[in-house]
């Protein structure tokens, strides 16, 4: 309760889900007045980035203004490029009246600490109301979608550097690492990571850690194994985590749920079990399956796909991959859930309701 933190827990934007955030300690000082700089600086950067979101967005919907950009220099504005391309393209004179137009904007108006300027209040009546309660919806809505924008802009730009395009036309990015040594410029030997199974959309061939950058085939297929295996698991943690707060193993009914369960005695035991019988599976039986076999591919042995769609093919290695990889992800957040706040998946879910429905609600102007 001494925490000089709690001064700001009242102040707009502070909302669900995450409350008062500052994860780089700006307000451990407890200053009233460095709180209230920092956040007329946010207010600023969230319209700038609203504006530049919308700049990005405009042109490619409603297409661009006609005319002459600069008569003298025989520029239109069809030949100025959406994007990070504008700005060589734009004459230096136009630059000059942009920055000429923007300090008019931050020197004509009052902001000094006490004046509604420096409270980021420019007489805008878009944003006000005579309900005080509306009025702070709409307040805050204006800070989390600028916080929203400037995240956003950030990866526009960021796309546009790498792909000349607005939009991150990944096809654009011939020379992405991602890509490995395959994608536009072929492979040598043969082998291309970007056209082997799992490549699919929307990320096509997606290595950001570059594991798979200059590797070969058996690298490749290594990691292929580990990711199928880890994805498998996965899977079945996420059918343990949903089926725990409903039925337990005979002797494991006091068992508590998720992540807690290793704590309890009869539990640590199972687990100790389970750890054995899955390294007998894998030094011994899966081993031999996949001695004549691509790493990860036991075929299908429980013969749960018919044999009309072509067994084990492509698309099921596919599909089977995907939903590994969302598995792992799940995974990994409900375990975090779990050990954070001791609830079972179910109520897991049913906890994050109101905070969702609260974080819409003061996000968005418009909802009910």
């Amino acid at each position: 309760t001494d925490s000089p933190l709690r001064a700001f827990e009242s102040e707009l934007g502070v909302q669900a889900p995450v409350g008062f955030w500052d994860p780089a300690g700006y307000t451990n000082d407890g200053s009233m007045e460095n709180f209230k700089r920092r956040r007329a600086t946010e207010i600023k950067h969230g319209r700038v980035s609203m504006l530049a979101c919308m700049g990005y967005m405009t042109p490619e919907i409603t297409g661009k203004l006609p005319g002459y950009l600069s008569p003298s220099m025989k520029v239109q504005f069809a030949d100025i490029p959406n994007g990070l391309g504008a700005l060589s393209k734009v004459p230096g004179v136009g630059w000059a009246q942009i920055f000429a137009y923007c300090a008019y904007c931050e020197l004509s108006q009052d902001q000094s600490a006490a004046s509604p300027g420096g409270a980021g209040d420019f007489g805008f009546k878009a944003i006000t109301s005579s309900d005080p309660a509306t009025l702070t919806r709409k307040l805050n809505a204006e800070i989390a979608n600028g916080r929203l924008a400037m995240m956003a802009i950030i990866g526009m730009f960021y796309q546009d550097g790498l792909t000349g395009s607005a939009w991150g036309d990944w096809s654009l990015y011939t020379d992405s690492p991602l890509r490995a040594r395959g994608g536009a410029r072929g492979g040598r030997g043969g082998f291309d990571p970007a056209l082997q199974v799992g490549a699919t959309e929307p990320l096509g061939f997606w290595d950001p850690c570059g594991f798979c950058k200059d590797k070969d085939q058996a690298t490749f297929l290594k990691y292929r194994g580990a990711e199928l295996k880890h994805g498998r698991v996965a899977m079945m943690s996420i059918i343990g985590f949903l089926g725990q707060p409903s039925w337990r193993f005979p002797g494991f009914e006091g068992v508590p749920d998720g992540i807690n369960a290793l704590g309890s005695a009869p539990a640590g035991a199972g687990f100790a079990c389970l750890f054995l019988l899955v390294g007998f599976f894998e030094l011994r039986i899966l081993a031999d399956l996949e001695d004549s076999n691509e790493p990860g591919n036991f075929g299908d042995p429980f013969k749960m796909i018919p044999t009309q769609s072509g067994g084990y093919d492509e698309y099921w290695r596919n599909f089977e991959l995907n939903n590994g990889r969302l598995a792992m992800i799940g995974s990994i957040g409900t375990i975090a859930a779990s050990a954070y706040t001791g609830l079972d998946a179910y109520q897991q879910w049913q906890s994050a309701k109101p905070a969702a429905i609260a974080f819409i609600k003061t996000t968005l102007p418009f909802a009910p």
